[in-house]
């Protein structure tokens, strides 16, 4: 079943390719939604896809970036299937 992942990274999530490894990882799994800078010094991300390849998203994400992420907010939400691709938001 679809599912949405809403996520809100901080630590030192800004500036490092953060935003375009998440592009990367999201298309590999072909994963929809999007990823952007917010004012707070936060990444958040917004992904859809089959549960099974948001875990392997989100484990990925997490592993690339373990030692600049501080924390991660995760809500878990039923797909809108609003997206058609992954995209950096500015």
């Amino acid at each position: 079943m679809k599912k949405q992942l809403r996520l809100f990274y901080s630590g030192r999530v800004q500036g490092v390719g953060f935003r375009y490894t998440v592009q990367d990882i999201a298309n590999q799994r072909k994963v929809l939604g999007w990823v952007k800078n917010l004012d707070d010094a936060r990444v958040e991300v917004v992904a859809e896809a089959e549960e099974d390849l948001l875990d392997s998203f989100l484990q990925q994400v997490n592993q690339s970036f373990s030692r600049y992420i501080a924390d991660v907010h995760i809500e878990w939400k039923p797909a809108s299937g609003q997206f058609r691709d992954f995209q950096i938001v500015f």
